[in-house]
């Protein structure tokens, strides 16, 4: 997905991110004095001053409600923003990754065959198909059965010495 450039560098308000996560407005303005999630463009310097988030602040945001609704801690739920950091959203290949709840684990799935868990200090985990790996034992049997002229043996012929 082709991203256009006018919403990643826009700046938005506390009413509107409020808006696009789902968070209030006091929810914000906690997280932001906890030093939990501030914005990246202006952070509150007084009375009257506006905070200014990004786009990115808004996808980690956004994220980080929905770890908070599922019953995740403060605590957890900052070490998996603090990952996200480092995983700049604006990218087009992050669009097809997903961020998987399993138990007490978050797990950031960039692409089928990595998945980094997010509350282990970004620890990589890889996955391997089951699928593709019987498709290759198939292929790999039925190209040697045609290389050996005797073909197979069926499983019924063979006795088991026990």
């Amino acid at each position: 997905m082709k991203f256009n450039r006018r919403i990643l560098y826009a700046s938005f308000s506390t009413a509107q991110v409020a808006r696009l996560t789902g968070l209030s407005a006091r929810q914000l303005d906690h997280w932001d004095r906890l030093g939990f999630l501030s914005p990246s463009h202006a952070s509150a310097a007084g009375y009257g001053s506006r905070r200014r988030y990004s786009f990115a602040d808004v996808v980690r945001l956004r994220l980080a409600g929905k770890l908070r609704a599922a019953g995740f801690g403060l605590a957890q739920v900052r070490r998996v923003v603090e990952t996200l950091r480092r995983l700049d959203p604006t990218r087009p290949d992050v669009t097809g990754a997903r961020l998987l709840v399993a138990g007490r684990r978050v797990l950031w799935a960039s692409s089928d065959s990595e998945l980094v868990d997010l509350l282990q200090g970004g620890q990589l985990m890889l996955v391997f198909p089951v699928g593709e790996a019987v498709a290759d034992v198939v292929r790999a049997v039925e190209s040697l059965a045609k290389e050996s002229d005797g073909g197979l043996v069926e499983a019924a012929s063979v006795r088991r010495h026990g």
